[in-house]
């Protein structure tokens, strides 16, 4: 009996929390059969992807640092998304967030200079980021350029101006010939929080991030018009509502706060400005943000679940061998199931040979 996909009169609220729990559930099965196909017992490996992690304060920790960028990146796409812009290139604008940011950092290394300089510092990464979203977001208004292909390829522009930096202008001249700059002063770096682990300042900026992004889209005007904008675009324009500030104003923001979580990362955990800051940030976010369902509050859950598979790759690697490329197919794996099943917020799957039976 064929199957056909149809419409749904109106969105059902049950099967749009159930979306992402379905994903999640498909794509633990897909894993096992994978490693099972590597020779590994799935059973004691998802065991330490997912449950030995959270048995260690330490791990705990980890996983608080390495959601705090996914969450930030990815509260900024969810407002591009909700507003029918699709920024793709969080990862470019993250790494000038790092690179203007740094600058600072390079140029006062050695210096005794006060704790102000972080703050400026952390300011300087979000104008970063936010002038690199500027650029695909001007060449949609003006030109009519897709904003997809723009932001993507930006990545890649961003990466190589790093890299000159760091193999040129800014190396350390006593860092033996690798390319990074020379490690940042006390001044220069984000405060740790917590003893006995890598827990630093960040992780609260993360938190609020979070709470204005949830008072913003549920109780202020600008909030309504993104997602009236995206949802219904005719429907904004008689309201008054004009689409190409909304776009300008949506990849500001976005490449704000990408920037800004990326001079944290750099003056935080790593300490330093060197080729691969990012493991892939700017791309995981955008899982984030739709496993989160565009919601703040849903993408601090889904940046803390994305999280831990960093961390329980990074143990699996360690105890039983495994790839940690594996982590990087998990996460695409879960893109492609949670697009997948967001169908099924649209439409229904019917049988037509059940339905002409019962006629």
């Amino acid at each position: 009996m064929p199957l056909v996909l149809e419409k749904r009169a109106e969105r059902s609220a049950f099967i749009a929390i159930a979306s992402p729990v379905l994903a999640i559930a498909l794509t633990l099965v897909t894993m096992s059969i994978l490693l099972l196909a590597l020779g590994k017992n799935p059973l004691m490996a998802l065991y330490v992807y997912f449950v030995e992690p959270l048995t260690d304060p330490y791990s705990l920790m980890e996983i608080a640092v390495k959601a705090s960028p996914l969450v930030m990146i990815a509260i900024g796409l969810s407002l591009c998304y909700l507003a029918n812009v699709w920024n793709i290139g969080a990862e470019g604008q993250f790494i000038m967030g790092a690179v203007t940011g740094s600058y600072l950092a390079v140029v006062t290394n050695g210096s005794d200079v006060g704790h102000w300089l972080v703050i400026v510092m952390l300011i300087m990464g979000a104008i970063g980021g936010a002038l690199w979203a500027l650029i695909p977001a001007i060449c949609r208004v003006r030109f009519g350029a897709n904003e997809i292909l723009t932001s993507l390829m930006l990545v890649y522009v961003a990466d190589l101006i790093m890299d000159y930096l760091v193999r040129g202008p800014w190396r350390d001249p006593k860092g033996l010939n690798f390319p990074t700059t020379a490690s940042f002063d006390p001044s220069a770096t984000v405060p740790v929080i917590l003893d006995g682990g890598r827990l630093h300042a960040g992780v609260i900026v993360t938190l609020a991030v979070v709470a204005v992004a949830a008072v913003m889209l549920g109780r202020t005007i600008k909030g309504f018009e993104i997602r009236v904008v995206g949802a219904a675009p005719r429907a904004a324009r008689f309201a008054g509502f004009k689409s190409d500030r909304l776009v300008i104003f949506t990849f500001l923001i976005s490449g704000a706060l990408s920037g800004l979580a990326g001079i944290i990362e750099v003056a935080g955990p790593v300490g330093v400005l060197q080729p691969g800051i990012s493991p892939g940030y700017g791309f995981t976010a955008i899982i984030v943000a739709f496993l989160g369902r565009l919601n703040p509050i849903g993408i601090l859950i889904a940046g803390l679940f994305l999280a831990l598979t960093f961390i329980g790759g990074e143990g699996a690697q360690i105890s039983m061998k495994i790839p940690l490329d594996l982590t990087k197919v998990f996460q695409g794996v879960l893109l492609f199931y949670v697009l997948a099943c967001d169908s099924l917020i649209l439409y229904r799957i019917r049988l037509i040979g059940a339905q002409s039976k019962t006629a």
